[in-house]
C-alpha cells in the first residue's frame, strides 16, 4: 500500500461505509408528502431544505453518542459537501463561486442543527424553526407547518429509539 493510498483511502472506505445512510437520508428528503401535503416548496432550495434539515436530525442524534460517532458524524457530513458540490457543479455554478456556497450551506446546516437541538430540547419553537428553515421567506399556512413539523418530530422520535449503529447503517426510514 502506498502511502498516499494509506492516508486517502482509509476515509473513503469510512464513507462508503456511510453512503447508505446518506442515501437514506436524501430517500427520506425526496418523500413526496413533504413537498404534496406539507407545502414545501419543490424547488432546488425546497429539496436542498429538507435535506439538510432530515440531515441536522440525523446528526443530532449521532451527536447523543459522543465521541463514539464523532468519526462518523464527519464523514457524513463529508458527504453532504461532496453532493452538494457536485450539485452545485451540475447546476454551472463554477469553481470560483462553489467555495463561497458551500461554506454558506456548511452556515446552513450548523443554524438547522442549532434551531432543531434546541427545538427538540424544549428551549425553542419546533413551528417557528420549520418556518424558518423550510419555508424561509414563503408564507406557507398553519396546516402546512403543522404538518411538517410533525413529521420531523416523527423522525427525531424514531431515530431516538434507535440504537446508533442501526442509524449508521441507514436505517432510518418509516
Amino acid at each position: 500500500m502506498t502511502f498516499l493510498s494509506r492516508i486517502f483511502g482509509r476515509p473513503a472506505k469510512e464513507r462508503a461505509a456511510l453512503r447508505p445512510l446518506y442515501e437514506s437520508v436524501v430517500r427520506e428528503a425526496r418523500q413526496p408528502a413533504w413537498y404534496r401535503d406539507g407545502g414545501v416548496p419543490d424547488t432546488i432550495d425546497g429539496r436542498f431544505d429538507m435535506l439538510s434539515t432530515l440531515l441536522s436530525i440525523v446528526l443530532l442524534r449521532l451527536e447523543r453518542e459522543g465521541e463514539a460517532s464523532r468519526r462518523e458524524t464527519v464523514l457524513l457530513t463529508e458527504i453532504f459537501i461532496d453532493d452538494m458540490d457536485g450539485s452545485l457543479r451540475q447546476l454551472g455554478i463554477g469553481d470560483l463561486v462553489v467555495g463561497k456556497r458551500v461554506g454558506k450551506i456548511m452556515g446552513a446546516l450548523g443554524g438547522r442543527m442549532g434551531a432543531f437541538r434546541d427545538a427538540f430540547a424544549g428551549e425553542g419553537d419546533l413551528r417557528e424553526a420549520v418556518r424558518r428553515n423550510i419555508f424561509r421567506d414563503a408564507a406557507p399556512s398553519d396546516a402546512a407547518v403543522a404538518f411538517v413539523a410533525a413529521g420531523l418530530e416523527r423522525f427525531h422520535a424514531s431515530l431516538a429509539e434507535r440504537r446508533a449503529d442501526a442509524v449508521l447503517a441507514g436505517e432510518i426510514g418509516r
